[in-house]
């Protein structure tokens, strides 16, 4: 969610165990059915209804196999976002009425509006999974397993290392041209300093949480389980970007909002490349939010 430009001026296949719950025989012996189960082989971290679990492997995937679902999911992510953005501007508009406040005094409370933006944009993503992508307890118990593997980290460290990598030279070239790059997520900065520990709380904790969820998990992975993972990379990466700078109420605009494009899709191809590679949709918010917790680190310490 946060781009690191303070710095410079932020499935599994279901775990189908062969494991059998039944009752041994009369007079079999449970010994062996324990060896069984003992040396049952353990199910590889894919996403479900992989291509490579289809019945017939060799034959061509449709060209736009997902591609419908990924629309029909982003569509309602967007909507939600929109009706709860406005049903949350409707109840804070009536709340300051009652309490005195006129028309211009509520509009002019940018802070109030980009929180509500961002509680709308956490509900629908919630949302969203729930009733679209929603995983099971077998592939949320292999993705907590798959977040402690030593390759896992390494993956994290690796886009970590990448994103801030890329921002800096994204940084650098800015600077060189003169252009003023502003995340509209920078407009929080007075409130970053005011209250620390709650924008803390916020962007390393609860923002990575949903926007995983939504991106990765609900968009990308549903061109993954068509067998598209570099489209859906591809396109959850064009959509991350798009929705952290939207046109026309983004606060930059020109090379500015280009450049501020460039960073978010970056790092939503890393944390999407995470995601893929570990099989944990864990290792994938780890990666989120320790790049957020470096840009607000960043901002404070700016301060």
């Amino acid at each position: 969610m946060w781009s690191n430009r303070a710095a410079s001026s932020s499935r599994t296949t279901r775990s189908r165990s062969p494991i059998s719950t039944s009752e041994p025989a009369a007079g079999q012996d449970t010994g062996d059915a324990r060896e069984r189960v003992a040396s049952a082989p353990s199910s590889a971290l894919a996403p479900p209804t992989a291509p490579s679990a289809r019945k017939n492997a060799s034959t061509p995937l449709p060209r736009f196999a997902g591609v419908g679902g990924f629309l029909v999911d982003l569509l309602l992510s967007i909507v939600l976002m929109a009706a709860l953005s406005l049903l949350g501007t409707a109840l804070w508009g009536f709340a300051q009425g009652l309490g005195g406040s006129n028309f211009a005094q509520i509009g002019a409370d940018s802070g109030a509006m980009i929180v509500i933006s961002l509680i709308a944009t956490a509900a629908s993503a919630l949302l969203v999974y729930y009733f679209r992508r929603r995983s099971s307890a077998a592939e949320r118990a292999a993705s907590w397993r798959a977040l402690w593997r030593m390759s896992t980290w390494g993956w994290i460290a690796l886009a970590v290392i990448a994103c801030l990598t890329f921002n800096a030279l994204i940084g650098g070239f800015a600077q060189q041209r003169g252009i003023e790059m502003t995340p509209t997520n920078m407009v929080l900065g007075d409130a970053i300093r005011a209250y620390p520990v709650a924008l803390l709380i916020f962007a390393v904790g609860l923002a990575p949480a949903y926007e995983e969820l939504l991106f990765r998990r609900v968009l990308f992975g549903r061109l993954w389980a068509a067998g598209r993972p570099w489209l859906g990379l591809t396109l959850s990466s064009a959509a991350f970007a798009l929705l952290h700078e939207p046109p026309g109420l983004s606060a930059s605009h020109g090379w500015s909002m280009l450049l501020l494009w460039a960073v978010y899709g970056f790092m939503s191809l890393c944390f999407g490349w995470v995601y893929y590679r570990s099989g944990s949709l864990w290792a994938a918010y780890a990666a989120h939010a320790i790049n957020n917790l470096i840009a607000v680190a960043a901002v404070l310490a700016s301060s």
